[in-house]
């Protein structure tokens, strides 16, 4: 116990140094986590509905085919194409606007329903096919066919990455990051109007590369510049918070960025700008989630850990293990544990011109004694 408590404070300090001297975790084991999913391909992101389905997006940065979004059986250990084979076959010449271009993530809603995010790209950097490529694609879970799509060309550009999604249910946005071209995208989910904010800005630009297991990646010969990719929405629809995958994490409240869909005048000059606020020193990060009491989880890709942010901003560590490699989009479920798919992205091809993760891959969960945000999801 004396052990665990000098680990645990040790580690919660070195959170608080400069991340530029992080580097890969070479220590024990920790016995809490629990695998809940082995594959023999990265899973970028994990989520779950109310009555216990797994649905899961496989990242394909190692090479192989197949589908890119799935539901997972825990019984048999297998995956099935969802909602079916056509949405997640496409190829060259297919409509974009009826098949999954390229996934980059997903999440069951506050509804109960599954959205997809798709890039509209076959790859990271790759072409964005306009306009019906980039979208947010929902799937009713009950009829399990697609119900909607918001297509997005109009609000993304030849260099988009459009990157993940959430919801404010009280005033029926969705507020989605731009990875490629850095700027924040506000969806009203009645009308299927959107628009961008905070185009170009210092909060969802980066002025580092990413970085993992202590190395600066690379997409081909550049650094690998990831903008405003992370976010979450606080449990009271208050703040959006946000950052780059480089790290430092922002917020502001959601009232400006839903009035900037109807006040031109605050979505110009940069006038939403002056209204962020730095929120945390985060590190690399590969994903995030947030419970029911306001705090972020964030995933360190450098060195393979969780870190906790309460919401005053202070941070401490809840887990670290050398299992935990680039840990993208984390999930909360109803049993108050919070899932960890650990992708290994850094090692698949577009950051080392060829694959070199290590099967088998993972999902874990560890325990964390409270339940996701109540308008986070279903």
């Amino acid at each position: 116990m004396l052990f665990d408590t000098f680990r645990t404070l040790a580690l919660a300090l070195a959170v608080t140094t400069q991340y530029a001297f992080a580097q890969r975790f070479y220590g024990p084991e920790d016995p809490r986590l629990q695998i809940q999913i082995t594959t023999q391909n990265p899973i970028n992101g994990v989520s779950k509905t109310p009555d216990g389905r797994i649905f899961v997006a496989y990242a394909r940065v190692d090479g192989s085919t197949g589908p890119q979004i799935a539901e997972w059986d825990q019984t048999t250990n297998t995956s099935t194409a969802y909602p079916n084979e056509k949405w997640n076959s496409y190829s060259d010449g297919d409509d974009p606007a009826t098949h999954f271009v390229g996934i980059n993530s997903q999440r069951v809603g506050p509804d109960g329903n599954l959205y997809v995010v798709d890039k509209g790209a076959t790859a990271i950097g790759g072409a964005v096919m306009f306009p019906y490529g980039p979208k947010l694609v929902v799937v009713d879970t009950q009829t399990n066919e697609v119900s909607k799509v918001y297509f997005m060309g109009n609000v993304t550009r030849s260099n988009s990455l459009l990157d993940d999604v959430r919801f404010n249910p009280i005033t029926g946005k969705a507020y989605l990051t731009d990875a490629g071209s850095p700027g924040l995208i506000v969806l009203d989910l009645l009308t299927g109007n959107a628009i961008r904010v905070l185009d170009d800005d210092a909060s969802t630009g980066a002025t580092t590369a990413v970085s993992a297991e202590g190395t600066l990646l690379h997409l081909g010969s550049k650094p690998a510049f990831i903008y405003a990719d992370q976010l979450e929405l606080s449990p009271n629809a208050k703040y959006f918070y946000y950052q780059p995958a480089s790290g430092g994490m922002s917020r502001i409240e959601t009232k400006l960025l839903d009035q900037a869909t109807y006040n031109s005048s605050l979505n110009s000059n940069s006038v939403l700008g002056l209204f962020v606020e730095p929120y945390a020193n985060t590190p690399s990060t590969g994903g995030t989630a947030i419970d029911a009491e306001g705090n972020i989880y964030v995933s360190d890709v450098d060195s393979q850990r969780i870190i906790k942010i309460f919401p005053n901003s202070t941070m401490t560590l809840l887990v670290q293990d050398p299992r935990l490699l680039w840990v993208d989009a984390m999930w909360i479920d109803l049993q108050h544990r919070l899932w960890l798919p650990a992708a290994q992205l850094n090692r698949g091809i577009p950051f080392q011109g060829k694959n070199l993760e290590e099967a088998p891959l993972y999902v874990f969960s560890i325990d964390i004694g409270v339940g996701p945000s109540q308008i986070d999801h279903a």
